[in-house]
């Protein structure tokens, strides 16, 4: 390995297609690596559109004081159904990536966490002169109730509804054998969601697999799902992420195993 590139050779999978595969595997190959791009989930209409429809339809009326989105899925669900809130109704994001996904739509970001980009941080440094108020946050099915339980504690009148199911892809039996035998040797491991599907589709692991996360709360989520944790990248960014294992591939590929116990990368 060069220091020019020191994933050099290195087949990483990115579990995710569209704009963010193509952008995280242009990084990966920047530094050498060979990324292969297997989208491990993708998302499909709510089961319940008529449920969608008329709280997306309230929101447009003004109902709702905030507009909390966890997702840049959701910002597309919002894009597809021509949502655009009126200018009182405040809109909060989970973290940049998904901020980044509103302004480039056009919507008007007023509140992202600073420190951890995920629904428990949204919640903690969530201001405390903003408060009350109905709020609308609609996420995937299978979110954890872990932000409407949240603001509710801070006295918001929250309101859950299900924008996207989220559902599993089957890989290639090619990307199945490369796993196995340890050809593909780095994870990018995105959400819970495809950490599940790893475990699912993948496992066991090799014990020379480095599994890369892209947050803390990935990481727990990753670990539920019965899979090793060897790199947690520091924010919930695709540059981040790759930057976690390129820098362990600088300093000689050994990640650190001890984090299975807490803490960074």
């Amino acid at each position: 390995m060069t220091a020019a590139k020191p994933l050099k050779g290195v087949r990483v999978l990115v579990p995710r297609g569209g704009k963010w595969g193509d952008g995280v595997s242009a990084s990966l190959r920047s530094y050498g690596a060979a990324p292969v791009i297997a989208p491990l989930i993708n998302f499909a209409p709510a089961e319940t559109p008529e449920l969608l429809a008329a709280a997306l339809a309230r929101l447009q009326t003004g109902v709702y004081e905030w507009l909390v989105v966890t997702s840049a899925t959701t910002v597309d669900v919002l894009v597809g159904n021509g949502i655009r809130p009126i200018p009182a109704t405040r809109i909060a994001a989970v973290g940049e990536t998904t901020a980044a996904a509103l302004t480039l739509a056009g919507y008007h970001v007023d509140f992202v966490p600073e420190g951890d980009n995920s629904a428990r941080g949204l919640v903690k440094e969530w201001p405390s002169e903003l408060v009350a108020g109905r709020v609308l946050v609609p996420q995937s099915d299978i979110a954890e109730p872990t932000l409407v339980a949240g603001l509710s504690a801070r006295g918001f009148d929250a309101e859950f509804v299900s924008a996207y199911r989220t559902v599993g892809v089957p890989v290639t039996d090619d990307v199945v054998r490369d796993v196995a035998s340890g050809d593909i040797s780095v994870l990018l491991v995105t959400s819970g969601s495809v950490a599940r599907q790893i475990a699912a589709q993948l496992a066991p692991l090799p014990e020379s697999t480095v599994v890369a996360c892209i947050g803390p709360r990935t990481a727990f989520d990753a670990r539920a799902a019965g899979l090793p944790v060897h790199l947690i990248a520091e924010t919930r960014s695709a540059a981040a992420l790759v930057e976690a294992v390129v820098e362990n591939a600088v300093a000689g590929g050994a990640a650190d195993l001890d984090d299975a116990h807490g803490g960074g990368r």
